[in-house]
């Protein structure tokens, strides 16, 4: 029953959020980037809460958990995504802020390279929109999965209860309030995913007794845990490459690459940063944690399939049941700050990039803000049958959605932003074969095909942008001077 309050509690709160919000959409740019407003809080955690959400408190500890192989993947993944996460927002950031609103005040990443390469064709446009559907559906179906598989451990109703509950709070909130109700709730489910995560390892070990005694249980069920480097045999190079590619993978999230064309200026983003890294840091480090004392804290061990609720379960048993509950209303949050944004941009993809731009170029805001929202609901409707089955991993979800987007969006969004000579049919040719790569990789096994799809599908990406380019004629006076501008720019 205490539960079922914590968690009722909660959700009412993300909902009144919404309600909030729900009056203050005047226009499309107040339902998509929210008038470009974001503070530093609200752009640095928003941005790190919904780029990490319920896999964050699953499907990493749940890896780390798993076997020895997992805890060496899961500390590499780890590391790939907290020098990624710099990066981004140290090479990405200021840049993309100033030059989407240069390129024709642009509000969603089709829209930005549409506007950055002049493609009256609009072929650009379609093309980026579709592959931003197709890999959100994905993306989103992990986040209700995370949601089913916690509303099952903690209450025990069926799975696919589960699944429907999880979707039909996230639809809700994200229909009224739009990218200012999901982004002030990301930050506060940023702080609760902060500190829970935080809290469960520091707990565990005081539980079992020392750092030192739990160290010494997990390395006697589990001998070289901590031996990362790559030796051929236990841990090879896959793993290692695997990792830093989780971490290239950033330069092509729209979900995260939105906050930054959000956030209030340009010059807010050095501090920004600073917040994103301590955040993402100390997160990526205690949910590791939580899956490697997971090993010596849980006697007898988690049932085999079940490695993913190893929070969960330790969240349960290490707290009285009120705590507990706050903490596991931690793994809503990350899923309800993932699986929005994700829908957000989705349905922002096509009203304003399909519906607005090829079938009704004279709709109004009240249009496309009611198309949005029904757009929403229609993508987590398909984004709940793709998670239908219970055994669904959240970590193979996420990956395949994260390399598909790292691999058709990456290169293309950095090179947009330093290469001057870079053509618009460079920039198909990049989206088009990043995404055809990643999918197709991804669905082979075996030898070479081992190899984390985001890195065959970023190289051919890159390849292709480069290739095509130069055979194509050198852009425009306008363009290259649209380019140049952003040395100057205050924006």
């Amino acid at each position: 029953m205490i539960y079922i309050v914590i968690f009722a509690i909660y959700i009412s709160i993300m909902i009144a959020i919404g309600m909030y919000f729900s009056n203050k959409n005047e226009n499309m740019s107040d339902y998509i980037l929210g008038g470009r407003s974001l503070n530093v809080w609200v752009a640095s955690l928003s941005a790190q809460a919904s780029d990490m959400s319920g896999w964050l408190l699953t499907g990493l500890p749940g890896l780390a958990y798993l076997s020895v192989a997992g805890t060496h993947e899961a500390i590499w993944t780890a590391l790939g995504l907290a020098i990624g996460t710099y990066c981004n927002w140290k090479i990405v950031a200021k840049r993309l802020r100033q030059y989407t609103e240069i390129a024709g005040n642009s509000l969603t990443m089709p829209d930005y390279f549409e506007q950055r390469f002049r493609d009256t064709s609009r072929t650009l446009r379609i093309i980026t929109a579709l592959f931003i559907l197709v890999f959100f559906l994905v993306y989103t179906s992990s986040a209700f999965v995370t949601a089913a598989k916690l509303f099952q451990t903690v209450f025990g109703i069926p799975y696919l209860t589960g699944l429907f509950v999880g979707a039909i709070i996230v639809v809700l909130y994200t229909c009224l309030g739009g990218f200012k109700a999901v982004c002030w709730t990301d930050l506060f489910q940023g702080l609760l995913m902060f500190f829970a995560i935080i809290i469960i390892p520091i707990a565990a070990v005081k539980s079992i007794g020392s750092f030192d005694a739990t160290m010494e249980i997990v390395n006697q069920s589990r001998s070289g845990l901590l031996d990362i480097i790559p030796n051929g045999q236990s841990i090879s190079w896959f793993v290692v490459i695997a990792g830093i590619g989780w971490g290239a993978g950033y330069f092509g999230q729209p979900h995260i690459l939105a906050r930054f064309m959000a956030i209030r200026s340009s010059k807010e983003v050095a501090p920004a940063r600073l917040i994103a890294m301590v955040w993402v840091t100390i997160s990526l480090a205690a949910a590791i944690l939580v899956g490697i004392f997971g090993i010596a804290y849980l006697n007898p061990p988690l049932a085999e399939g079940a490695h993913e609720t190893v929070f969960m379960t330790m969240a349960m048993r290490l707290f009285h049941p009120i705590i507990a509950a706050i903490l596991l209303s931690a793994i809503l949050a990350a899923t309800m700050s993932t699986a929005d944004s994700q829908l957000l941009v989705t349905s922002s993809s096509i009203s304003e990039d399909i519906y607005k731009a090829f079938i009704k170029p004279s709709a109004t805001d009240a249009e496309l803000l009611k198309l949005s929202k029904i757009t929403v609901v229609i993508v987590a409707a398909i984004a709940v049958i793709i998670g239908l089955d219970p055994n669904s991993s959240i970590f193979g979800l996420v990956s395949y959605a994260w390399a598909g987007f790292g691999s058709a969006f990456g290169p293309t969004v950095l090179l947009s932003l330093y290469w001057r000579r870079m053509t618009r049919k460079g920039a198909i040719a990049g989206v088009i074969t990043g995404g055809v790569v990643a999918i197709v990789w991804g669905l082979l096994s075996g030898g070479i095909f081992e190899l984390y799809e985001i890195i065959p599908g970023m190289l051919s990406s890159m390849i292709a942008i480069v290739i095509f380019s130069l055979m194509d004629a050198p852009p425009p006076k306008e363009m290259t001077d649209e380019f140049d501008s952003l040395k100057h720019s205050t924006i």
